[in-house]
């Protein structure tokens, strides 16, 4: 069995965690297929997507240690336990819940909550997060995350919301561990239109970006 320490050593290797949330869960095994063969392992699906639940079992099934399946946009320990036995090795949240904190510890699993201020970037990482997710980030800047990493170089931080081909670099030299990202890697419009090859290429980018900014 794989442990959570091998599991949060891969998924910061990588670098990147693809968060996807969509209105249609019928092509999301596609797309999680087209990230995977781009490099992107990390696959969070949030608990927006209609059936998050019942998908993310399947994804499981289908896909299984091919790639680390998170649960993105979790509000509540209820819903991480639910998202935990649905095949989730990750979860995520987009505030601070301690309780979230305290139900991943009790079934091993990874968990980033999240967090903007110092306060509450500090108070999860004592509660025991495992990296902690900053959201919004595109609005506050890798800059932020600098001034941040100054008093607490400790604490794993991953900037999420407004994450760009042209920022995601910065965002790493600036110290963070891994970067989030949403639309501008998994494009609604590409899904749409069935170009997963077009997701699967992005996916490479943003890996070589990552890649490039820690050399």
């Amino acid at each position: 069995m794989i442990s959570k320490e091998q599991h949060l050593s891969r998924m910061l290797k990588c670098g990147v965690i693809a968060v996807i949330r969509m209105e249609d869960a019928s092509q999301l095994i596609k797309v999680a297929e087209a990230l995977k063969e781009g490099g992107v392992y990390n696959i969070e699906f949030t608990m927006t997507i209609p059936g998050a639940l019942r998908v993310m079992s399947q994804v499981a099934d289908r896909l299984g240690d091919e790639i680390l399946l998170g649960a993105g946009t979790v509000l509540d320990g209820e819903t991480a336990r639910a998202a935990i036995l649905a095949g989730a090795q990750y979860v995520v949240g987009p505030n601070l819940n301690l309780d979230l904190i305290e139900v991943c510890h009790r079934y091993g699993k990874i968990v980033i909550p999240g967090t903007l201020t110092p306060t509450e970037i500090l108070t999860a990482w004592e509660a025991g997060a495992d990296v902690v997710k900053v959201f919004p980030a595109g609005i506050m800047g890798p800059g932020y995350l600098k001034d941040i990493r100054g008093p607490l170089p400790q604490v794993r931080l991953l900037p999420t919301g407004g994450v760009t081909l042209e920022n995601a670099g910065a965002f790493i030299k600036a110290g963070a561990v891994a970067i989030g990202v949403g639309g501008n890697l998994v494009d609604k419009k590409a899904i749409r239109e069935g170009k997963f090859d077009f997701l699967t290429e992005r996916a490479k980018q943003f890996v070589e970006v990552v890649k490039a900014a820690r050399e």
